[in-house]
């Protein structure tokens, strides 16, 4: 990374390391850091309100499966359904045949409101599955989605991808995503890992103050507070797909819209109402 002419030139730093065909990406790293890191805090979260670290560890399996298999869903339905729904194998496959020949490429494709829904379907079945209160559950694990969400916007970054839309002006933060043009851009990635990373901080402050707090509170809060993050950052990065272009609100948007109101359900209800 280099400043040239007031603006950040980023050619994008795919690989750590590379040995032949194998590399180890930063974008995979930064998946696993948010995983360990998520993992560290709720064991410290668990330990304190005298639940087991096998609670965690059958957790965390129910919640890396519904991320990874959301995510990629998400991606497939919402964004290249057309494409998926003709190659419906290349869902669940890390290898396309786009090209013309069966290739290797990994995932490529995830989608971050597939992986809430996958996180919310993962959070239930361990819920039937152990009888645990779904909403004790889910207050704990908003505390920590979002330094797991930062790490992957961070990810992104290093990836060159889900770029910002083009700067009015030359600002000292602008990037050229010399990978994709010579454009400068809005470092929207490096924004969205802000806003998660202070929603975050504020998420923990609140659990750290009142470690009880009404049932559904701290979810409220995180999903209000992540999907707003997401809706007005798509203000600042071009669509990724070309039907969007047509749309007053992209995707995202839309697809952020029923978390905010289902945030804004779970703070506004009365305190004594259950929801299992």
């Amino acid at each position: 990374m280099e400043y040239i002419y007031n603006v950040i030139q980023w050619s994008g730093a795919e690989n750590i390391f590379s040995i032949g065909s194998f590399g180890i990406r930063y974008y995979s790293m930064c998946w696993l850091l948010a995983f360990v890191v998520s993992y560290i805090l709720m064991l410290q979260v668990f330990k304190k309100e005298g639940k087991t670290q096998d609670d965690l560890d059958k957790l965390t399996v129910y919640i890396f499966l519904g991320t990874i298999l959301g995510a990629r869903l998400g991606h497939c339905l919402f964004y290249e359904f057309d494409y998926y729904s003709q190659n419906p194998l290349e869902m669940l496959l890390p290898f396309s045949k786009r090209s013309g020949s069966w290739e290797f490429t990994g995932f490529a494709g995830l989608a971050s409101h597939g992986g809430a829904i996958g996180i919310l379907i993962g959070m239930y079945l361990y819920v039937k599955k152990t009888k645990t209160d779904f909403l004790w559950i889910a207050d704990r694990l908003l505390l920590v989605v979002p330094i797991a969400a930062a790490f992957i916007r961070i990810g992104n970054f290093m990836n060159s991808e889900i770029i910002g839309k083009p700067t009015e002006s030359d600002l000292p933060w602008s990037v050229v995503f010399t990978q994709i043009d010579n454009i400068p851009r809005h470092p929207a990635q490096l924004y969205e890992a802000l806003g998660y990373f202070v929603l975050f901080l504020i998420l923990w402050m609140t659990y750290k103050k009142d470690s009880n707090p009404k049932r559904g509170l701290l979810f409220g809060i995180g999903l209000i507070g992540l999907f707003t993050i997401r809706f007005i950052m798509e203000f600042f990065k071009e669509n990724q797909e070309a039907f969007e272009d047509g749309m007053f609100f992209n995707m995202g948007q839309l697809l952020s819209i029923p978390f905010i109101l289902a945030g804004l359900y779970l703070i506004l209800r009365p305190a004594s109402k259950k929801l299992n």
